[in-house]
């Protein structure tokens, strides 16, 4: 499936979650209060800017946030939440797709450069955040490390997560570094829901020479948004990439 059919109107409305899941404080709070010490006082750029999660915090910050969304209905839900004066978009591709103006920030976050399926595509998104950056300009990525550890042999398929009313189960192509994601929500009934999205997985030292590629350096890279240890037991890290001062 295309992104555009997988982020449609169905996906849009049950995509924001207020107070619960990705939009609970103590996981949007730290976020915010991170990308705007990162924007130094410049304005920011969301690559998939989707519903507005994080932008619409970020701009009540007093951060200048424009966005760059392929899928129209995400866009709808976060016209209803900040008009276009507030939070100017781009509908197109996050890896092609331009914005007027320079930035401070750019930002890719919640794993969403893994919808890009194949390398060529996530590398033409770092060269992409590069032609929106100035000088000393920062590319921040969330992104989740791969979990092949968990596979046993003659595997394809791990449970990512479990609780009343929802399985997540992810099925692994490892010749491709592709991974399905398969959400099924259910209740009393006999009906379960089915939401599945498709994500090239990357590993952090080939997202490191993705970045070079494009011209950037590893400036730091931390576990999660609140600066903690990145080690080998991390299952996410938070990196963020830095364009040269002068270049």
């Amino acid at each position: 499936m295309e992104q555009e059919e997988i982020w449609d109107t169905d996906a849009a409305q049950r995509y924001d979650t207020p107070g619960t899941g990705m939009f609970a404080p103590e996981v949007l709070g730290p976020t915010v209060a991170r990308l705007a010490e990162l924007a130094g006082g410049g304005a920011a750029l969301e690559f998939a800017i989707g519903t507005g999660r994080v932008a619409v915090p970020l701009a009540g910050r007093g951060v200048p946030v424009t966005g760059i969304e392929l899928s129209r209905p995400m866009l709808d839900r976060l016209r209803a939440k900040a008009d276009e004066a507030t939070i100017p978009v781009i509908v197109g591709d996050m890896a092609t797709a331009t914005a007027p103006g320079t930035y401070t920030l750019v930002y890719l976050v919640y794993n969403t450069i893994s919808n890009l399926l194949t390398q060529a595509e996530q590398v033409e998104c770092f060269r992409n955040a590069a032609r929106h950056l100035g000088p000393g300009g920062r590319f921040v990525i969330e992104l989740w490390v791969p979990e092949l550890r968990k596979l046993p042999p003659g595997q394809t398929a791990t449970v990512c997560h479990a609780e009343p009313g929802y399985i997540g189960l992810d099925t692994y192509d490892v010749l491709r570094q592709h991974v399905v994601s398969h959400h099924f929500s259910f209740d009393d009934t006999k009906r379960a829901r089915l939401f599945r999205s498709p994500h090239r997985y990357i590993w952090p030292a080939e997202l490191d020479l993705m970045a070079q590629l494009a011209g950037f350096a590893l400036e730091s890279r931390h576990a999660d948004w609140t600066g903690a240890e990145f080690t080998a037991e991390s299952r996410s890290h938070v990196s963020v990439y830095r364009i040269p001062p002068s270049r």
